[in-house]
């Protein structure tokens, strides 16, 4: 019966995290197909358009990202499309060294968060260590030097 290969699913990786606030809420996955999971707020806060309406926002997580990885924190697509609201920096850069509670800072017109509410979604992904190679001269490609642009539109 049914022919097709069984399905295989890959080992997990377990990344272990420290919650620094009694507060803080486990990251989750809103679905299964959910490539990024959930950071929770753990304060109520408004994000406003005026500068000073701007809140960091703690997650009360701290995580021990594997070696030779990065978690990488997006804004949530509903905060921008419903609110116009995202991440100050618009991505995070959270470094396998750094032990730290991750904090999310929030920037747009207007939305009301309250403690539980999920602020960012993360994911945590391998990454090469480069050795950078000084030369005289590089490899010619068909755009060579072309600009912002250049490709068309």
């Amino acid at each position: 019966m049914g022919g097709g290969k069984p399905l295989i699913k890959e080992k997990q990786m377990q990344v272990k995290i420290k919650k620094l606030r009694e507060d803080a809420i486990t990251p989750t996955y809103a679905t299964d197909g959910s490539a990024c999971y959930d950071l929770y707020s753990t304060i109520d806060c408004t994000v406003r358009s005026e500068a000073r309406m701007h809140p960091v926002i703690d997650t009360g997580i701290a995580f021990e990202v594997p070696e030779g990885h990065v978690m990488l924190v997006y804004s949530r697509s509903g905060h921008g499309f419903k609110n116009g609201v995202t991440l100050a920096n618009n991505v995070g850069v959270i470094d396998a060294d750094f032990r730290d509670s991750v904090k999310v800072k929030l920037v747009g017109e207007h939305l009301e968060v309250k403690k539980g509410n999920r602020i960012a979604q993360a994911m945590i992904v391998p990454y090469p260590k480069v050795e950078f190679v000084e030369v005289d001269e590089l490899s010619e490609t068909e755009r060579g030097t072309g600009g912002i642009g250049s490709t068309g539109n």
